[in-house]
């Protein structure tokens, strides 16, 4: 079962992952989103879908895997 600690921990390590571009680079991340923006709608959403499933069969197998 999940416990929230679970869920306050992934997203704790979502937030720090999402910090490290901006902190190591921050011109960089500038440009990469700056990029972004001539990205077609129908290509992020195909993205947004694959990380999704990659993040759920990721979740999937660590939970799994925790089980046994």
């Amino acid at each position: 079962m999940l416990a929230w600690s679970d869920l306050l921990a992934a997203l704790a390590l979502y937030l720090v992952f999402e910090g490290i571009a901006p902190f190591v680079n921050p011109a960089g991340m500038k440009r990469a989103l700056a990029m972004l923006l001539a990205v077609p709608d129908p290509q992020l959403r195909v993205a947004g879908l694959g990380s999704i499933g990659v993040g759920l069969l990721l979740l999937f197998f660590v939970r799994s895997a925790g089980a046994g």
